[in-house]
């Protein structure tokens, strides 16, 4: 194991000399151990070397929106469940049965209309907003933006100081309060940050579809660019009534529903 203070002040093993910028990035795609960056809170090198998940050397574009279509009236709440689940295997993190403490990177939301006794479920996670109040709250710049409107959390320099909680009107995230054990490395967290959906970022860098996607009923969830007119997601957002949750605090989500 190495620190942060160590890793900064590492010497290169020929010249002696300190190392630059590159060479600790090449260090730690390099290395195997994981990165102490305060007490209780391992991050493994691959996040620690670029908390946005993308291979070095690979940069995101806004030319890319990345989002997702749900359909509620495809889902029953065992489909939603099956998705959380997915989540779950997928990035790490355990429903203890404590819905005040427990992860919400995906939770399943009831609903149901007083007049017409009509009630359905549907996932509920970041919306990954274009305006996202959590970036705008955020002391240190540990919520962030990605130019592909992936809307992430910096673990190293996330101070738990849970305004970003307090901001976003989803309950899309959670505050990390448990010592960890058996993380995945392209998942990183944390006990004292604050943690939400990446939109399984790890996956979408690598051409894959997010877990729940693939979990969920054929057609309930459709992932893809909004920006690329001829993607299956941008001819369906076009053609078809959704709507966005909140809508009134114009935060454009990148999560669209339909059905509710």
């Amino acid at each position: 194991m190495i620190s942060l203070k160590q890793l900064k002040n590492q010497k290169d093993t020929k010249s002696g000399e300190p190392m630059d910028e590159a060479s600790r990035r090449a260090f730690l795609k390099g290395s195997a151990a994981a990165v102490a960056i305060a007490p209780g809170m391992m991050l493994f090198a691959y996040g620690a070397n670029n908390a946005v998940a993308k291979p070095l050397g690979e940069a995101v574009s806004s030319k890319t929106r990345w989002g997702l279509l749900i359909d509620a009236a495809k889902f029953t709440d065992a489909d939603v469940d099956n998705c959380v689940k997915a989540c779950q295997k997928e990035n790490g993190w355990q429903d203890n049965g404590r819905p005040l403490t427990d992860a919400q990177w995906i939770r399943r939301v009831n609903l149901s209309n007083k007049k017409t006794k009509e009630s359905f479920s549907l996932p509920m996670m970041c919306q990954h907003c274009a305006e996202p109040p959590c970036v705008d709250v955020c002391p240190t710049g540990a919520s962030f933006r990605r130019d592909d409107g992936i809307v992430l959390v910096d673990k190293h320099i996330c101070i738990g100081c849970r305004y970003c909680m307090m901001a976003c009107p989803y309950k899309a995230r959670s505050f990390v309060h448990e010592h960890l054990e058996d993380q995945k490395e392209y998942a990183p967290r944390g006990i004292g940050t604050v943690e939400a959906c990446t939109m399984c970022v790890h996956r979408v860098d690598e051409g894959r579809q997010p877990a729940c996607v693939e979990a969920a009923p054929e057609g309930a969830m459709v992932f893809g660019d909004l920006n690329e007119p001829t993607s299956k997601l941008a001819q369906l957002v076009k053609t078809v009534a959704t709507q966005q949750v909140r809508a009134d605090l114009n935060l454009d989500p990148g999560v669209r529903y339909r059905n509710i």
